[in-house]
């Protein structure tokens, strides 16, 4: 467990966490809405150890936490002019958009069928790792099926020996999961309700709630 609340002393925490990583090792770590189990989106083992931590199959892959807007058309195409304005309203925060991606990427997630679920979390310690990690793939820290974990502690009890390293940035002050958007069909739709409701979603964009069928 490495202190990672403050940025003045986390300097340690942060590089011990990049060695993990590098590595091919899994990271918990603190972010705006859950704690997140982290892995190199581009080390298909990592990816695959993550998912085996959770107890969860290559059917539900995890999503992408990047460092920056820009990071969006590196790793997706066809992006819709409505999920971009979802972007810029709400990166970084509690949105997830789920988009075709580059077909040029030599990554495996898992069964994603082309797409890839991509969030830039609002948290200092998370943006500081992800600036120098690249993009992660992360997934709430917790074993499918248990609640998400708000606490690192409560990361620890669940994930135990299969995470390296974890970095404790105090109470995650979300405590709930991202919203997340399919962006890759005629409509955009909601997936998954979390920390963005759908009215706000509807003041920046047209989107469908998770059962809502399109008007005509």
């Amino acid at each position: 467990m490495h202190d990672a609340t403050d940025p003045n002393t986390w300097g340690p925490a942060l590089d011990e966490a990049v060695n993990t990583i590098s590595r091919g090792g899994l990271v918990v770590l603190p972010t705006d809405t859950v704690y997140g189990i982290g892995a190199d989106a581009f080390d298909a083992d990592a990816v695959a150890a993550l998912l085996a931590a959770k107890g969860r199959g290559r059917q539900m892959p995890p999503p992408v936490l990047v460092p920056d807007v820009r990071t969006l058309d590196g790793l997706a195409t066809e992006v819709p002019d409505a999920a971009r304005a979802l972007v810029e309203a709400f990166w970084p925060g509690g949105f997830t958009i789920i988009l075709r991606s580059q077909p040029s990427l030599h990554w495996d997630l898992g069964e994603t069928h082309g797409t890839v679920a991509l969030r830039m979390p609002d948290h200092p310690a998370a943006l500081a790792l992800l600036r120098r990690t690249g993009p992660m793939a992360v997934s709430s820290a917790n074993r499918t099926g248990s609640p998400a974990a708000v606490e690192a502690a409560e990361a620890v009890e669940q994930l135990g020996d299969a995470v390296a390293c974890y970095l404790d940035g105090g109470t995650a002050p979300g405590g709930v999961a991202s919203t997340i958007v399919d962006a890759t069909g005629e409509h955009l739709r909601v997936v998954r309700a979390g920390a963005i409701s759908l009215e706000a979603l509807r003041e920046v964009a047209p989107v469908l709630g998770a059962d809502e069928e399109p008007a005509g």
